[in-house]
């Protein structure tokens, strides 16, 4: 599984899943940019982390809600590096509420982050992909969006999208030698499911076959086979990742 001199962009890369996405490519000696918006402090400190330990990476300022914004940052970082040879569409937020008081600003948020995000990182790269004749995008997704999470109609509705969108382009790329799939991690241990109260929590692990929540490192480890020629024949498809909900 060598990703050695990789360039690998990963989105909303300074905490949970994405955090743990950008030190398993670092760690096998990938090129790894990541992006933040509101996480300032933790990105400069995972970035020194990062550094301390001789591992190759650089963090970005970015809203990716911002189109033009996002496009004008991948194209420098195309012209920086050379190449963007994986990208991990990471970058995720939650607004929730019942439909019926959620305000259109919510609903906005969430969909414009986690789905128009996803659309705006993948078309900024293609072009590239297709110059090169390869290249590997990855989605987080979610099983919010294929088992549907009340309270959360906004959230699931831009993660059983992200799906979607992934199969859709997939039929566009496979035969440009350009891969698409999606990663729906299920009930993971992130600061995000921290702040869900302990009695939620443990009604959670009761639905999970394995009786646990999972881990960061183990989305990671898919991402990271995904991104590798062992997954050459893999294509269109949503990897679930959820210790087996019932």
């Amino acid at each position: 599984m060598s990703l050695t001199d990789k360039v690998v962009l990963v989105t909303g890369g300074a905490k949970g899943i994405g955090k743990e996405i950008v030190r398993h490519f670092a760690l096998r000696g990938s090129y790894v940019l990541f992006t933040y918006n509101n996480s300032e402090v933790e990105a400069i400190n995972f970035e020194t982390e990062l550094r301390r330990e001789g591992l190759r990476s650089r963090r970005i300022h970015l809203d990716i809600t911002d189109h033009s914004s996002t496009t004008q940052t991948i194209e420098n970082v195309i012209k920086e590096t050379g190449a963007i040879d994986i990208l991990v569409n990471n970058a995720g937020t939650t607004k929730d509420n019942f439909l019926m008081f959620m305000d259109e600003h919510s609903w906005d948020k969430v969909i414009d982050t986690n789905l128009k995000g996803t659309f705006t990182c993948s078309k900024a790269v293609i072009p590239f992909m297709i110059s090169q004749k390869s290249g590997i995008i990855i989605n987080i997704s979610s099983v919010a969006g294929q088992m549907g999470v009340s309270g959360q109609t906004n959230y699931c509705a831009s993660k059983s999208g992200v799906d979607g969108f992934t199969r859709a382009l997939s039929t566009e790329l496979a035969g440009k030698n350009i891969r698409v799939n999606s990663v729906a991690p299920g009930y993971i241990s992130t600061e995000m499911l921290d702040k869900v109260p302990e009695k939620i929590r443990r009604h959670f692990k009761e639905k999970i076959a394995c009786r646990r929540i999972g881990t960061p490192e183990e989305i990671a480890k898919v991402v990271l086979f995904l991104a590798s020629d062992d997954a050459s024949y893999i294509h269109g498809q949503t990897i679930t990742v959820d210790g087996g909900i019932g």
